[in-house]
């Protein structure tokens, strides 16, 4: 890590202000940008609108730390987001097998993208572009060098218990009453959240279901507090998700495309690591991970592990996969 961790306080502050000022969350919509006006600024978030999870990558069988490499490296983790937990601890994992010293810190998505901007931070793990971290992306984009999209597919849905009736998102329209006339959604400024709102309620007329915001964990308590007592609910969810492993759930079809915008998950650092840490960008580089990797992993560290042993359960998991950390090194994975 290239600078002094001084500014990481008063960054994280500012950041932190900006965020609960605009009523953002990990997960925020265009509008929460942890200040400022993203409508004036370039829309650098569309350069990351196709993600090809081959590109850039190559063999690094070769590559070694340099003999002056700084080998510290510190990893953001956005808090409360299980699929950005689960890669940075394995890029952890893979990075210190190399020869690598990381630290991750869990931190939220407005002082995350500050401090990698500012290069407090090394590396950033769990961007989702090109609309859900639009703003971000917008803001400090030009301050950070990308190192790959690794996960093709996020989505987001409305999903309910596999042995409720409703089979559509039009199905709660005339099924209101089976789910106590409401969904359950996760935060306010969640990217998410304004989807429900602006696109899916309206286009399906949803208007007279009240739709519930909390935060992620009230959803998946009352979540599992349904499922115990197999009542039915509905709650708006995104994949990958553990509770996909946890739970037989239905995704409810959107014939009218009112969730369907097409996401990838990227990885970004400060500007110059690609420079300090040849070997380091080029593992993150080659980093893949499928959906059902990602909710595997996940509910290893979620499920089994209650969020307190993560590394242990990159380790469990790697068992399972054992060819994974060689074929990060060769760059023989989404082939």
């Amino acid at each position: 890590m290239k600078k002094s961790k001084l500014g990481i306080v008063a960054a994280a502050s500012v950041a932190m202000l900006a965020l609960a000022a605009c009523g953002a969350s990990n997960t925020g919509s265009a509008s929460d940008d942890g200040g400022g006006d993203s409508g004036s600024k370039a829309d650098i978030a569309s350069k990351y609108a196709d993600c090809q999870v081959t590109d850039g990558v190559k063999d690094a069988s070769s590559m070694k730390i340099g003999a002056d490499e700084d080998k510290k490296i510190t990893i953001t983790e956005f808090a409360g987001w299980a699929d950005g937990a689960a890669n940075a601890h394995l890029m952890k994992y893979l990075l210190d097998k190399a020869g690598y010293q990381t630290e991750i810190k869990v931190i939220d998505a407005a002082p995350g993208y500050t401090a990698v901007a500012q290069g407090d931070y090394d590396v950033l793990t769990d961007s989702e572009l090109p609309s859900t971290h639009k703003a971000y992306i917008n803001k400090y984009g030009d301050k950070m060098e990308p190192h790959g999209c690794w996960y093709d597919n996020p989505t987001i849905e409305i999903a309910v218990p596999a042995y409720s009736p409703a089979k559509s998102i039009g199905d709660l329209k005339t099924m209101a009453d089976k789910y106590n006339d409401e969904i359950i959604g996760i935060e306010d400024g969640a990217g998410e959240t304004q989807t429900m709102q602006n696109s899916t309620i309206p286009t399906y007329g949803l208007q007279d279901l009240q739709f519930k915001t909390s935060s992620s964990a009230a959803m998946l308590r009352a979540l599992d507090t349904a499922y115990k007592q197999h009542k039915n609910i509905a709650v708006t969810l995104w994949t990958p998700h553990w509770a996909y492993e946890k739970y037989d759930l239905r995704k409810l079809s959107d014939p009218k495309k009112a969730m369907s915008a097409k996401e990838g998950l990227w990885d970004f650092t400060r500007e110059g690591f690609g420079d300090d840490h040849p070997l380091a960008a080029q593992l993150m580089q080659n980093m893949i991970l499928n959906e059902d990797e990602m909710v595997e992993l996940e509910s290893l560290m979620v499920v089994k592990y209650d969020d307190k042993n993560p590394d242990k359960a990159v380790q469990e998991w790697l068992t399972k996969h054992p060819d994974y950390e060689q074929k990060v090194v060769s760059g023989q994975l989404g082939g």
